[in-house]
């Protein structure tokens, strides 16, 4: 059987190993697995989250209100944008893919950092388009300038933070960037992990009312899987100008996300409280990273995130990782993206404590 030729040049998205994998494969006890491998909140879900889903567990079996008018209302306040500015997908993930669909084909190209999100690349390829990179891992805009002047392209991608690194740009730079665009470029604003950048650094704040005004080329991309903890909801959505929306939602197929996602989500939204405090707790936990780095003489790349990128040196971060997984600890390896680095979720207190002594007692046994 033969498929379509574009695929052949499509890789497979590899996500983090599940804690059943290695339950399975190590024989670790479930309870004392640490998943850091994810990106995924460590405090769990809002339990005013969890009532409401269990409230509404009685009506899984009835399709979801298809025009999430509510879950669009509570963003477009949150944003101060109008609802008919938002679509909303099976994270943002689905968005994304409305995008590169939407606006791509053979001929495209399709700009973005050298290292970044991997299913960009993977939805690009699947429209057959030609993938531009710039030479820097991290985001050089100089470098996205000369690409777009020399090459031109269809789509942008600028990842504010960036997955999987953890790098952000401010602000005033990336508004400065879109004013050399042309109109007819879509550029994706993938905020992910705004939330996390927001509280670090206000320069690394993008107003996704005002950019999606000022300038209507650009779509701002957010989730509910990192910061509001519904990773396993599958909920996302962007902001845009209502000609870029009511061109995905061609794209969009009925009932996208589900009956309990829809609940889950409009409720997340109501509890700040709950989302701000695990921020908090995130950038306290992640100085505790900083200072083991240090202390081991391993760089990494300051985070606007909820996860760490960390060098090891003259340790090889493959076996770091096989062994830290082995001990229950799951952590993503960075060779694929070319580095000898490890990439790990800020977890909770007592379990990077755990992770410390862990690694702390490979690394002195690989010396």
């Amino acid at each position: 059987m033969t498929f379509n030729k574009v695929l052949d040049d499509v890789k497979i998205y590899e996500a983090g190993k599940p804690i059943e994998l290695v339950v399975r494969e190590y024989g670790v006890n479930p309870e004392d697995i640490i998943k850091l491998a994810s990106n995924e909140n460590p405090y769990g879900t809002s339990p005013k989250v969890v009532k409401r889903l269990t409230e509404v567990s009685s009506s899984a079996f009835v399709y979801p209100d298809d025009s999430m008018y509510e879950l669009k209302d509570a963003l477009a306040s949150k944003f101060e944008v109008d609802s008919n500015n938002i679509i909303i997908g099976a994270g943002s993930d689905q968005v994304i893919e409305f995008c590169v669909h939407a606006k791509c084909n053979s001929n495209s190209n399709i700009l973005m950092a050298k290292t970044t999100f991997a299913m960009y690349e993977i939805y690009g390829r699947q429209t057959g388009a030609n993938i531009l990179k710039t030479p820097s891992d991290e985001h050089n805009l100089n470098e996205f300038r000369k690409i777009y002047k020399d090459k031109g392209a269809d789509l942008i991608f600028l990842c504010l933070p960036n997955n999987p690194l953890g790098e952000c740009l401010d602000a005033k730079d990336v508004y400065d960037f879109l004013d050399e665009i042309d109109e007819n470029t879509l550029v994706v604003l993938d905020g992910a992990y705004q939330e996390f950048a927001r509280y670090k650094d206000g320069a690394k704040a993008i107003n996704a009312s005002d950019v999606t005004s000022k300038y209507p080329n650009v779509i701002y991309l957010g989730t509910f899987s990192k910061a509001y903890a519904l990773g396993g909801m599958r909920v996302g959505y962007g902001i845009a100008n209502p000609m870029i929306i009511n061109s995905l939602y061609k794209l969009r197929p009925p009932f996208n996300i589900t009956t309990l996602t829809l609940a889950g989500a409009i409720e997340a939204l109501k509890d700040e409280e709950f989302v701000n405090e695990c921020i908090v707790k995130n950038f306290v936990q992640m100085k505790r990273y900083e200072e083991f780095a240090v202390k081991q003489g391993f760089k990494y790349i300051p985070s606007f995130t909820n996860f760490i990128t960390m060098y090891l040196g003259d340790f090889v971060s493959k076996e770091i990782a096989q062994k830290l997984l082995e001990k229950g600890v799951i952590v993503r390896d960075m060779t694929g993206y070319g580095f000898n680095a490890i990439r790990i979720t800020i977890g909770r207190a007592e379990q990077n404590t755990k992770v410390f002594e862990i690694l702390e007692k490979i690394l002195e046994e690989i010396k």
